[in-house]
């Protein structure tokens, strides 16, 4: 066991070092680019290895280490790590994933000329999330929360000289925001109740009842809504496909909008059964919406972005149904199949340079390696048998139904729309290898090469992460997520009892789902049902009309006020002030120079008039002196 202080000094490390080394290779430009996508690989290797480590010698102990930050008088602010089994879980997957994404990128981004800037984004973004799930109290976890979502939005927008990339990372940022006030309000709602946002802390102090309580968790669990893209700021998340491949990989699909399951997992002891009660009904809203908006996407990456937010809101239904090591389950194997989803979409449009389906079709015969990739990693989406998917959504349905029992009426609604969407995804999963991997090869250009498979290092991190997603690397048996090594580290509450008809009941359904939707046209006859899809809801549209409109109308409205009214005013103000001051002008120098002169003129006239008295002559003062004793003596008589 290392000393608190070792574990201290190595979790600096950890977190330090991809933001050091971002930096440096930022200010150091393009003279970078011939290594920076190795160093980058090495250093996160390097992180992953210390978390492993770290991971054999803590085990499931909890630590919490402090760091002074500013220090007040009567108040300290610190700086908290917590160090636990979920933290430790988190480090594993973000050093895994991130390196296989640095891997990948080296040849997908190889003619890239800003390579530094992608790497040295990239390097920032990891830290953030490092971070993130480091935090010991929701100050310093809202501090890089802010981070990843700067970072996430320079990612996005990483070819900003493309309209469409830039208008998304903008569109990212500012939905982000959005869900970031109201996780902020809630931050100054718990700390208005209870003192102190410290997570070791809060058990003894926060009192969960009352509606200022579930008012404080639903402002939390706003955070998650923005970061995981909960209904109703989902429509981000499918506009982020127009950044690199690989950033889809790592930020939307294993870690950025994991961060808000993340957050929920450590903030669920001060929910209310009424905020529980709304979380479960965002996360089944957002899963059902998700998963029928993918069914008719033509593009590749939407198709997958949309099953994200899908399987986002699965786990907030775990969330919301008390199974929380069930929603982490999810979390887990879904970080592992749906980045090596978007990396062997990846390697597709790499192919092919369209990411249109429609343009697609027979690449599993040129591209085998990639379609066996892609076949192991969907069928762990779809919650197929001997796959991963299969035991965690199996753990989260079970949960469902016992919560169900438990709460009884329409609560029943909850876990069978779970099933429900199960099958949505098997469906829209099998469309997408149909349209990708089956049929003839409909190339956008007739006179392109001839597709073959892509180079090594796009299908070696592919196929790693189909081997992890695999029944067998998380459960001795398949079949049975009991037996799962996942559960030793989180141990399942009753509502992870497993019941084999839930299990039928699934795997018929997402069955069925894929049947139906390996029997959808390429391209299917335009319907009201399919345009709600392919337009997602008209979600955006909603926004643009109620929101955004107004907002742009009221600026427009203000504008002409400012110019027509605000304005003119100011210039008849003006107007008048010149005019006054004229007058002021012209009665200073009329009136008050005027006096002032006639008193100066009438002074200079008495005095020449006494001067000339004062003439030196005898005579005249005689005179003078007789002409005043007569002038007094005509007062006296």
């Amino acid at each position: 066991m290392l000393d608190e202080h070792t574990v201290h000094n190595l979790l600096w490390l950890l977190v330090l070092l991809p933001f050091l080394s971002g930096s440096v290779w930022l200010l150091a430009g393009r003279r970078t680019n011939g290594w920076v996508g190795s160093a980058a690989a090495v250093l996160t290797l390097t992180g992953l290895v210390v978390s492993g480590w770290l991971v054999t010698q803590t085990g499931a102990e909890t630590l919490t280490l402090r760091t002074e930050w500013l220090v007040m008088p009567g108040r300290a602010v610190p700086i908290t790590f917590r160090v636990d089994a979920l933290t430790l879980l988190m480090l594993v997957i973000v050093h895994f994933i991130a390196l296989l994404v640095q891997v990948y990128s080296l040849s997908y981004l190889h003619d890239e000329p800003d390579r530094y800037r992608y790497f040295g984004f990239l390097s920032v973004f990891v830290g953030s999330m490092l971070g993130l799930v480091l935090a010991g109290n929701l100050i310093v976890m809202y501090a890089f929360w802010e981070l990843v979502g700067l970072s996430s939005y320079l990612l996005i927008g990483f070819w900003f000289r493309k309209p469409e990339a830039a208008a998304a990372a903008k569109k990212a940022f500012i939905m982000n925001r959005i869900g970031d006030a109201g996780f902020l309000l809630g931050i100054f709602l718990l700390l208005f109740q209870s003192g102190t946002t410290d997570l070791a802390e809060l058990p003894d102090l926060f009192v969960t009842n009352g509606p200022l309580a579930t008012l404080t968790g639903f402002c939390l669990f706003c955070g998650c809504i923005g970061k995981s893209a909960q209904f109703p700021l989902t429509t981000w998340l499918p506009d982020a496909m127009e950044g690199p491949t690989p950033v889809s990989a790592l930020i939307h699909a294993a870690t950025m909008v994991a961060a808000g399951i993340f957050l929920l997992a450590r903030i669920h002891f001060l929910l209310t059964p009424d905020a529980l009660l709304l979380i479960t009904l965002v996360g089944t809203i957002t899963m059902l919406m998700a998963a029928y908006a993918a069914l008719y996407q033509t593009d590749i990456k939407k198709v997958l972005a949309y099953s994200t937010i899908s399987q986002l809101g699965l786990m907030v239904i775990g969330m919301g149904t008390a199974n929380v090591p069930g929603a982490l389950f999810h979390l887990t194997t879904h970080a592992f199949f749906k980045a090596g989803l978007f990396l062997a979409a990846g390697s597709v449009i790499h192919g092919v340079h369209t990411q249109d389906m429609r343009r697609m079709g027979g690449l599993r015969t040129a591209m085998p390696l990639t379609f066996a990739g892609w076949a192991v990693c969907a069928a762990a989406l779809a919650g197929l048998p001997l796959f991963s998917g299969f035991l965690s959504k199996e753990t989260i349905l079970a949960g469902a139904f016992h919560w169900a029992g438990q709460t009884g009426g329409f609560a029943y609604l909850i876990p069978i729309l779970a099933v429900l969407s199960s099958g949505l995804t098997a469906c829209y999963m099998a469309r997408q290898g149909k349209l990708v991997f089956f049929g003839t090869h409909r190339p956008i250009e007739p006179a392109h090469p001839a597709v073959h498979e892509s180079g090594w290092l796009l299908t070696i991190p592919i196929l790693l992460l189909a081997v992890l997603s695999l029944g067998f690397v998380f459960s001795g048996n398949p079949f049975s997520a009991g037996h799962s090594w996942f559960f030793g580290l989180f141990p399942p509450v009753g509502a992870s009892e497993e019941h084999l008809w839930i299990a039928v009941l699934s795997v018929s359904v997402a069955a069925l789902g894929s049947w139906l939707g390996w029997r959808m046209p390429v391209v299917p006859t335009s319907t009201s049902l399919s345009r709600l899809s392919e337009h997602n809801w008209y979600l955006d549209g909603f926004y643009k009309r109620m929101i955004v409109w107004p907002f742009v109308q009221f600026a427009r409205f203000s504008f002409r006020f400012d110019q027509r009214i605000i304005d003119r005013l100011v210039d008849r103000i003006g107007m008048g002030n010149v005019v006054l001051a004229h007058m002021v002008n012209w009665f200073d120098r009329a009136i008050v120079d005027g006096v002032v002169n006639s008193a100066s003129w009438l002074a200079h006239r008495l005095g020449s008039l006494t001067r000339s008295v004062q003439n030196g002559r005898v005579q005249s003062y005689i005179a003078s002196a007789v002409v005043g004793l007569l002038v007094i003596l005509w007062f006296l008589i």
